[in-house]
């Protein structure tokens, strides 16, 4: 078990402990900041004050945009210094340096990326104004580390972080440009299921939209192409996936916004909503800042070590983004083959081409450092060597198979536009203003919805490569050229929107373009279940409220349930199905029949209290393995692991096949039976063991059952699943650990098409695994417009009140009002701790 397995921050900070070989019960020595104080520091110019509400969230006040920079370096840092840290380290690559050879899997893997390089080419980008802000951030985040008051998890494994650097900040905005596009581990995962069960027939396991044929052609593009050839072990290129998982924004589809234009609204202005959807992770990745200049009044969240209100409101205009589900990255196959003086060479339109080199240096606590030779072509690096262990010293390409390698090409190098842009969003006055600067938003792609009083509208932002042929949803051919990229689509070309005859705008990571819109934003779409419910809410209210839009963001109605009701009620289904139940043995029809008439009760509202959504829950779980396991099993193989992860990032075949195919998927029938099933007969199946698998996993009696016994929150690490790897004094400490990070379990109700949303591994298990990490209204008819909840709390420290006091709020539904009126800022505000100029 590598760090790519753990889930939140919470495991890192567990395995640090542990490999320290500390125990969870010593004395916590972190001092939470004190309140109030003076403290000096030479880089000021003017006395900067901090003042904390009762959750921790604070309000600065500063005299200038530098002193405000310093500033929110330090917060963050006292806040969030482990999560900076350890965000950068993997962005860089150099955990290793912290964890020791336990993530150095995860430091190969990220030096593919090369973000250090994007972060410099960012820096070389950046104006002199935007260079001195991020210094002055920096300088912050150093005065924090100059205090000696680190965390935990830094003190008992012996580290002292670096000096933090500007480009740190850029490095870690190229990071969530990485996390936010899926693709690569949907191509990577589709290689892997095509070598099992061909390439049309996976085909079928990677639909782009219910409306969309299937990727038939874009699979042919392979034909010819002999996978057996690519007899890596793909398996760990998978682990791309617990690697966003690892830093709390893994493999997500994730996030609802809307706008309502005021003539929609009963207050006569507009109302923005924006509910970002991510890992459940101890803390949130979302750190919570209240700011003043003389320019300038902003209320948002932040991301650890990036300064500015990634979402927001400033007084005049608020913003929140989804995401695009944009596909900026590519695998390419290439033909390689070893020439003189053992030199690797590709194969590129009948020329072969000599790759060039790149060697890292990783330094691991604890041992020696080892050096990495990476292999580029013009498709970008090739990821061969961490496919296996690597070579003494790293050196290649002699461990590389042939013949093919597998390039990662990636828009990240070529990331443009202002790295410090959210900050001049929330400098910003009126929508028309806000326009041209969403447009400089180049390094994540967002749907970002935004408004001020009298006017929404929604702007794509990113970065998208206009590939010469082909959609980029499956790896190509990289030896005939005519699959490669043609530079990127012009910003002016994005999908956007002003003030739209419908009155409001809705973005819920669906496909937001007509399918014949002629650029490839993707073809990974998620569900379009909650942009549907969306647009029926707002659509049936002409007098929306803010209240209105936090029954919206709590809403557990899935829209999905009556699209499944409505087949399994359709004329010609019923025989087939009626049948198909018939041929079951007798206790298993009783069973199929006790589930049919459970979902045809169920009223669409996935409940924690309801026992009609557990069954349905139980048979969207059993369709899954009865539909795919046969051929894909057995469950404990990689070949089902990359399944669900395909399943969990967008639109899924297990949902595609239930709703939109029928005789013609190769996939109804069971392989491992003499009978040639039909869909009718898998459904059938299906219902009868959704009723056995609750009676074996809940209790026989029905009055037991409810959607929020099998479907929980948990917010807790992976401490105790590396446990078996580890020796007995680091077993002791990770599960611990574990105890004392872990929150909950606590009852879960809806799933990955209900707007509050809580997905879970389809045809895996039910643990829930991502939700909305914050909720953030602004209605600009209210007298202090903004509210907003955090899911977990604003420190990282496990000791601290704030680690957790948002979680009880966050699950039964709270909401935290930022004021921006004096009067109400002194009420919320206790005694500020004053950041003097050093005299």
């Amino acid at each position: 078990m590598t760090l790519l397995r753990l889930r939140t921050l919470g495991g890192l900070i567990a395995v640090s402990l542990a490999l320290a070989g500390c125990g969870a019960a010593k004395k916590n020595e972190y001092a939470e900041p004190k309140l109030p104080g003076e403290l000096h520091f030479s880089e000021l110019s003017a006395p900067v004050s901090i003042r904390r509400d009762y959750l921790g969230i604070p309000f600065v006040e500063a005299k200038n945009n530098e002193d405000l920079y310093f500033a929110l370096g330090y917060i963050a840092a006292s806040d969030r210094l482990s999560q900076m840290v350890s965000t950068k380290l993997t962005a860089e690559g150099r955990m290793a340096e912290w964890l020791g050879e336990t993530a150095l899997e995860l430091d190969r893997y990220m030096r593919v990326m090369n973000l250090k390089q994007a972060a410099q080419n960012y820096w070389k980008a950046a104006s002199p104004d935007q260079k001195k802000l991020l210094q002055r951030y920096a300088d912050g985040v150093n005065a924090y580390i100059n205090t000696g008051n680190l965390p935990d998890s830094m003190r008992m494994a012996s580290y002292y972080p670096d000096t933090w650097r500007p480009t740190d900040s850029l490095a870690i905005i190229a990071l969530y440009h990485l996390v936010l596009s899926t693709n690569l581990q949907e191509e990577i995962a589709y290689l892997k299921l095509a070598q099992t069960v061909g390439l049309e027939k996976a085909a079928w396991l990677i639909p782009v939209y219910p409306d969309q044929p299937l990727p038939i052609d874009e699979a042919r593009k392979l034909a010819g192409v002999g996978l057996i050839g690519v007899d890596e072990p793909l398996e760990r290129l998978l682990l791309a996936q617990d690697l966003q998982t690892g830093i709390g924004l893994g493999g997500m589809a994730a996030s609802n916004n809307w706008a309502v234009h005021k003539s929609r609204t009963k207050g006569g202005a507009s109302i923005v909503s924006s509910d970002p959807h991510l890992p459940v992770a101890m803390p949130s990745v979302w750190h919570f800042v209240h700011a003043r200049t003389p320019e300038a009044q902003w209320a948002g969240v932040s991301l650890a070590g990036m300064p500015g209100p990634i979402m927001g409101y400033n007084g005049h205009i608020a913003w929140g983004g989804t995401m695009v589900m944009g596909d900026s990255q590519d695998i390419f196959l290439e033909k390689l083959h070893i020439f003189w003086g053992n030199k690797l060479h590709y194969l590129y339109k009948n020329d072969w081409i000599p790759v060039t080199e790149r060697k890292e240096i990783f330094h691991i606590k604890d041992r020696s450092p080892e050096v990495h030779t990476y292999h580029v072509t013009r498709h970008g690096t090739l990821l061969n060597s961490l496919l296996q262990r690597p070579a003494k010293n790293g050196e290649l390409p002699l461990n590389i198979k042939l013949p093919y390698g597998l390039a990662f090409q990636n828009a990240i190098p070529e990331l443009g536009g202002n790295p410090l842009v959210f900050g001049d969003i929330a400098r910003a006055k009126t929508v028309e203003e806000t326009k041209p600067l969403m447009k400089q938003l180049r390094g994540l792609p967002f749907n970002m919805v935004y408004g001020d009083r009298d006017n929404i509208a929604w702007q794509v932002t990113g970065t998208f490569p206009i590939r010469k042929a082909g959609r980029g949803l499956v790896p190509s051919p990289g030896w005939t050229g005519e699959y490669d990229w043609d530079g990127y689509l012009d910003p002016e070309l994005h999908p956007a929107a002003l003030n739209p005859e419908e009155g409001f705008i809705g973005t819920a990571n669906h496909r937001t373009v007509a399918p014949n819109f002629p650029h490839v934003l993707s073809s990974s779409w998620f569900y379009p279940e909650r942009s549907e419910r969306i647009r029926q809410m707002l659509s049936e209210n002409g007098q929306h409220t803010a209240e209105d839009s936090i029954k919206m963001q709590l809403d557990q109605h899935s829209p999905l349930v009556a699209k499944v009701q409505a087949w399994l009620k359709a004329d010609k289904n019923k025989e087939a199905l009626d049948s198909a139940i018939n041929e079951l043995p007798k206790a298993r029809q009783a069973m199929a029949r006790e589930a049919l008439s459970d979902l045809l009760l169920l009223d669409g509202n996935l409940r924690p209290d309801s026992q009609e959504a557990a069954v349905y829950g139980a048979f969207l779980h059993s369709f899954t393995r009865r539909t795919f396991l046969d051929e894909l099993g057995p469950a404990s193989g990689e070949n089902w692991k990359a399944f669900v992860r395909l399943s969990n990032l967008s639109y899924s075949a297990p949902m595609d096949h239930l709703l939109v195919r029928e005789a013609d998927s190769p996939f109804w029938d069971d392989v491992t039976t003499q009978k040639k099933e039909t869909k009718a007969d898998i459904i059938a199946e299906s219902l009868a063991d959704a009723i056995a698998h609750l009676e074996k996993t809940l209790e026989r009696h029905r009055t037991g059952w409810s959607w929020g016994k099998l479907h929980t929150y948990h917010w807790k690490t992976d401490g105790t699943v590396m446990a078996p790897k580890q020796t007995i004094k680091q077993k002791l400490g990770l599960e611990k650990m574990d105890k004392v990070l872990a929150r909950g379990p606590f009852p879960a109700g809806g799933d990955h098409t209900t707007l509050n949303i809580s997905s879970y591994n389809l045809g895996a298990d039910f643990d829930t695994w991502m939700i909305p990490s914050m909720r953030m209204i602004v209605d600009f008819s209210r007298e202090e417009p903004m509210m907003a909840m955090n899911s977990t709390g604003q420190s990282a420290h496990p000791t601290s009140r704030h680690y957790d006091d948002s979680i009880k709020r966050y699950l039964g539904g709270e909401y935290h009002t930022f004021p921006f009126k004096q009067e109400n800022i002194d009420q919320l505000y206790g005694k500020p701790l004053v950041l003097q100029p050093l005299k």
